[in-house]
């Protein structure tokens, strides 16, 4: 059986976003991640109380409580030592990025680009703007939170805004995994079902918040909203103009999601500083990325160009925008 059938096209062409429940198997596909990230943290947490930057490794704890005391005691800046990719600004030679075997496995894991290659093609490649968000309480941040990833709430917003401008006509996907449950308790996505046919929204500074993020404003978005309940496998596939957002994680435990892109190889990829790669190939299966070490060493890479000469900036608009259209 097709992994997307036809009612599956028609609906992703008319609302600019698609579930495939139960697409990844929780054990198979995720525990390998899983796995991964209790290591990454205890690595971190033994590294930071180290450094005398926190008060306890919280040890004893299992994963999703752990993550929530030292998010809680780092005020926000845990979610930097777990990304998958570089910030936008201040990179050093030092700064964090996770390029672990588990995560290539993910995005390179033959039953997701199976699916991905519905929606762009068979030359398939991996667009660098990728996250692990792990998402506590919102009672463990303050109003203004973090960067991406460690917000209790998501702003409305489009995801090619995001990136520059020379991937306007680029076919990218989004793709959202879910590793935890997503309820509306802990924070789920929002989407504005058909808002991708309406062209990229200019985004403004954010009122809420005192530090630049940029947000669609709310009059804008519409009326028409949807909760993405899901459950860990379940896979969210958008276009890149459908304007989403979270609610906040009210809960007592975290929620965890990885959120992808891919586009057809060749086509730009709006942050040309970063590395993609070839994940699927039928024309020239010998460019396909096969090899996790060999990932990693792109974004070390990167790192050190980064460091010695930063873009200006990653934002499409000047950071002071504050005028809606």
């Amino acid at each position: 059986m097709a992994i997307v059938n036809e009612e599956g096209r028609a609906r992703f062409v008319a609302d600019g976003y698609l579930i495939l429940r139960g697409l990844l198997d929780p054990e198979r596909d995720l525990a390998p991640l899983r796995l991964e990230y209790e290591s990454l943290l205890d690595a971190v947490a033994h590294r930071l109380h180290g450094a005398g930057a926190i008060a306890s490794t919280y040890v004893d704890m299992p994963f999703g409580r752990r993550f929530c005391a030292l998010a809680r005691e780092m005020g926000g800046k845990l979610h930097k030592h777990l990304d998958i990719c570089l910030p936008q600004k201040g990179i050093t030679a030092d700064t964090p990025v996770h390029c672990g075997p588990g995560v290539f496995g993910l995005l390179t894991n033959s039953r997701l680009l199976a699916a991905v290659e519905v929606f762009v093609g068979p030359e398939i490649y991996s667009n660098p703007t990728q996250h692990v968000r792990i998402k506590p309480p919102e009672d463990h941040l303050g109003q203004d939170g973090p960067v991406v990833g460690e917000m209790a709430q998501t702003v409305w917003h489009q995801d090619l805004a995001t990136i520059m401008p020379e991937a306007d006509n680029s076919r990218i996907l989004t793709v959202w995994i879910a590793v935890s449950e997503a309820t509306r308790e802990n924070g789920c996505l929002l989407v504005a079902p058909g808002s991708h046919k309406r062209g990229l929204v200019k985004h403004c500074r954010d009122p809420r918040s005192s530090y630049s993020r940029q947000a669609i404003p709310d009059r804008l978005v519409g009326d028409r909203r949807v909760a993405l309940e899901m459950d860990p496998g379940d896979v969210l596939f958008m276009d890149k103009l459908t304007m989403h957002a979270s609610l906040p994680n009210l809960s007592e435990d975290i929620r965890w999601s990885v959120d992808l892109r891919y586009q057809p190889g060749g086509e730009p990829t709006g942050r040309p500083w970063f590395p993609g790669f070839v994940a699927r190939s039928r024309s020239a299966p010998e460019s396909v990325m096969a090899n996790a070490a060999a990932w990693a060493a792109l974004w070390h890479r990167a790192r050190e160009r980064l460091a010695a000469a930063a873009p200006a900036s990653f934002q499409r608009w000047p950071e002071g925008a504050s005028t809606a259209p």
